[in-house]
This record gives structure tokens, sequence and C-alpha cells, in this order.
């Protein structure tokens, strides 16, 4: 007998990438754009205009009931009490030793009913997770992820394409969420982002994610692909699941300290993280900008002196600040931004130094933290 022959899962948009000449490539799983016109252009699209992404690989869960507030702050680590109606926050799923099973962004849409979007490698991970946590509480969990489609639309111009049919889209504050009808379906629309551009999230049943798509494409948004979404997300200091963070690594130690809020009450890995935030940490997730010509990837080491210090977690070529940059757990911790270490790229050094991230900040962007 021959072996089965794995299929890739498409999206409802896999005839537009077709059509539009995408480079497709298997993504956990998923058959999606690489890129189109090529990662350069895609990018500088975004950071000076707009561009459209296809997310709908993402995940996405409904947490509904009277228990669901109390279910959410033992399995967060952000204080799910501070959401509205109508707002958004950026969380970690923790576990009991305080690594980061998955960070999120819940929704909050009525008292009682949320909105997660988790990451696509982590969709059946999570929900076996939280599906394991939630008997406890009065509430409900409902995969809803074979139901949407998400198009990201991001970039300086993502407000005023979205204005055209969607003002009150538009009009929503930074991590705010509204239930909207779109083509006379019913979706949600987030302000959030994963570029360090302002930009939208339009989930919406799939039967209309092509009429979007296309709507989007004729208000002057151009296709982009994973590869721009990794520079762009990786400028903005934005953390990747599975490379940045993971079960074994702590939110303070990714340096997302300011996502624990102990003073909520209980939740899962609890007294790590608010040791580690006391006492401080031994490794610590920090921005390492080379000052001279190379591109490093993940893996690569950083020495300071002759003594490796740690490996990059992500890497690439900066588009916007024309240099190799990445991210990297670093031994001791607390090294001064400015601190000179050299990167291994290819069997040779290359300089390079400790710098603050984001590597990359829009003008005029407010601190989303919360």
């Amino acid at each position: 007998m021959s072996a089965a022959v794995f299929q890739l899962k498409r999206t409802a948009l896999y005839s537009r990438h077709q059509a539009l000449g995408a480079r497709l490539v298997d993504f956990h799983g998923w058959e999606l754009p690489l890129q189109y016109a090529g990662i350069l252009k895609e990018h500088e699209a975004v950071r000076a205009r707009a561009g459209i992404f296809d997310v709908s690989h993402m995940g996405q869960f409904e947490i509904s009931g009277p228990g669901a507030l109390g279910f959410l702050q033992k399995t967060n680590t952000n204080d799910m009490a501070k959401l509205a109606p109508g707002q958004a926050l950026y969380s970690h799923l923790p576990n009991e030793k305080g690594g980061v099973v998955d960070d999120v962004i819940i929704s909050c849409l009525a008292p009682g009913r949320y909105f997660m979007v988790v990451n696509a490698a982590t969709r059946e991970k999570d929900l076996a997770w939280l599906s394991a946590r939630i008997p406890e509480f009065d509430a409900r969990l409902t995969d809803k992820s074979d139901f949407y489609s998400m198009i990201a639309l991001q970039g300086p111009d993502a407000a005023k394409i979205a204005a055209a049919d969607y003002p009150q889209a538009a009009s929503l504050p930074r991590f705010g969420a509204i239930e909207a009808e779109i083509f006379g379906a019913l979706g949600l629309v987030t302000r959030t982002g994963y570029t360090g551009e302002d930009g939208f999230e339009f989930i919406v049943p799939h039967a209309v994610a092509e009429k979007l798509w296309d709507r989007f494409l004729g208000l002057g948004a151009a296709p982009c692909g994973l590869g721009a979404r990794d520079t762009l997300r990786l400028e903005a200091g934005l953390l990747l699941y599975g490379q940045d963070i993971d079960d074994e690594h702590t939110s303070v130690e990714a340096g997302y300290g300011w996502v624990v809020k102990p003073s909520k009450g209980d939740f899962l890995g609890r007294a790590v993280l608010e040791r580690h935030m006391k006492e401080g940490v031994s490794r610590r997730l920090r921005g390492v900008k080379l000052l001279g010509g190379g591109v490093p990837r993940p893996g690569c080491e950083v020495f300071l002196e002759d003594r490796a210090i740690g490996v990059f977690t992500s890497a690439t070529y900066s588009p916007s600040l024309r240099a190799g940059l990445g991210t990297a757990y670093l031994v001791p911790a607390d090294l001064s931004a400015g601190t000179r270490v050299s990167v291994a790229v290819h069997g040779r050094r290359i300089p390079a130094e400790i710098v603050p991230t984001p590597f990359y900040r829009r003008q005029g962007a407010k601190n989303a933290k919360a």
C-alpha cells in the first residue's frame, strides 16, 4: 500500500492567491503565500501605504457564560477585568512553570462573551489546554476556527481604506473591537496588528472573504505574504510563538513583563512570574543590530568578546533600518544598550551591538501596552 498523501489546508482566499501569482509555501500545514511582488516591495507598501494579509489560518475561540471572566483570569497573565465590551487585550497563556503556552488577543464582545485569537500552530494545543481547565467554571469554550476567515489590513492608509465602507471600524481606538455587518454577514473588526503600523483585523465568515479581499485591493491595499509579515513584525519587536517564546521561556524572560499582572489575583504560573519580576532573570530576550554587512538567521550565535552568550531566535535583514538584526536570549540578562558584541554569520564574526526593542517605531505611535 502506498503512503497517504498529506494534503495542505487552504483558506477561502486560496484562488485569489493563485490568481495574483503568489509563491505558496507550507506554513504549519497551511498552503499560504510567502510573497507576491516580493518581500521588500510588500514590506515597503505596508510601511508607506497599506497592505493586506490572509491570516485565516489563525485560530478563533469563543468563551462565554457567567464564569467566562473568571476562567480567563485564571488562564491568562493579563488582567481580563480591565476589558469592557468593545475592547481587546494582548495576553499570554501561562503554564504552571510560568512558560508561555501561547500569546493571544482577547476581545470582549459583551459581558460574559469573549473572542480569543490564537496562533495557527498552537490551535489544537491551546484548545486542549483550555478545555482541560474550563470545567471548574460556569463557562463554555467553542472553537470557531473553521467558520471564520481573517484579513489583516495594515499601514498608514489602513484607516482611510477601512473608512470607505466601515466608518465605525475606522473610528475604533487602538485595541478596540466591534461586531459589524460585512457584505451582509456578521463579523468582528479589531484594531491591533502585527506590523508596527496602524491596522485592522476583519474576521468574517468564509462566504464573504473573497469580496472583502477584492474590495481592499480595489481601494489600493497591496497583497502581502508571510515574508513581509515576518520582517515587519520583527522590526516592531513583536514575538513569534515557537521561536521567541514557548513553554520553556517566561513572559518576563521574553521582555514582556508588562503583560503579567500579579495584583489581579491567582493565575497559573503566578508565583514563578512574580519572582522573576521581583528578583530578575538570568536570561532575557534582547535586540541585537549588526554594525557590518551580513544577513543573520535564527540560530546564529552572539558573542561577548570570545564568549558565546546566546543564539538568535528571530533574525533577518531589516528593510526599514537597512541592517541585519534579530533577538536572542542573552546571558547575562542585564547587558546595557550599546554594548558591543559580535554575531557569527557564515563562519565569520560581524560586529554588532545591543539595542532596545522595538527596532522600529512608527511616527506618532502610542504605547499599546496595558
